[in-house]
This record gives C-alpha cells, sequence and structure tokens, in this order.
C-alpha cells in the first residue's frame, strides 16, 4: 500500500443478500469486507454462494494498482454489474475469485 492508502480484508459473518429487480442473485454467510481508504466496505461473495447462470462475461476490465485487474459480468438490463479479481495483488489475495456486486443493494438478510 503506500502513504494514506490503506486496504484491509477480514472475514465477515453477515447474513448478505444480493437482489436486483427482485431476483436473488447472490447469497452469503461468509462473506468477505474489503476496506479501502476512502470507499465504501464491499463485499466480495465466494462464487458457489453467487447465481454465476445468470451473469454473461463482460468485454470490461479495469486495473486497481492497489488490487490488480478486475473482470465485470452483466446482467440484461444492468451492464458491469458485478467484479471479480482473478489475479489479485498479493495484498489481497483473500479476494481471488469472490464476487463483488456493484450498484445493486446489499442487505443483511433477515
Amino acid at each position: 500500500m503506500t502513504a494514506g492508502h490503506r486496504i484491509t480484508v477480514e472475514q465477515g459473518t453477515e447474513h448478505v443478500r444480493v437482489v436486483h429487480g427482485g431476483q436473488v442473485l447472490a447469497e452469503s454467510t461468509r462473506p468477505l469486507l474489503l476496506h479501502e481508504t476512502g470507499l465504501p466496505v464491499r463485499y466480495y461473495l465466494p462464487p458457489e454462494d453467487v447465481r454465476v447462470d445468470l451473469l454473461t462475461t463482460s468485454d470490461t476490465s479495469t486495473h486497481c494498482p492497489f488490487k490488480g485487474d478486475a473482470s465485470y459480468w452483466s446482467l440484461p438490463d444492468a451492464p458491469d454489474l458485478v467484479w471479480a479479481y482473478p489475479d489479485p495483488k498479493p495484498e489481497v489475495a483473500e479476494i481471488k475469485d469472490h464476487f463483488c456486486f456493484y450498484e445493486v443493494e446489499t442487505v443483511p438478510a433477515s
């Protein structure tokens, strides 16, 4: 990490559900919580807890100097809705292949 920028990853215990358009896309009781300076906490979910069958691979990719190169997936009405780091930097190796949803309300399940 660089001066003033910090990332930590911890094992969460929350029961997290990701819903888009009334459809459950993911549900997990073992999210990884990624805390990054200046950003909201992000939930990274194990692939087996995500409905990957509903997602389509996107051509989008981005580079983060702190996490590495991200790949994206979409829904028909929500491009680049979710991302993952297939080969993250060693400092955040725990998030490898875990899915993180963007602009979808992630709430504790009741």
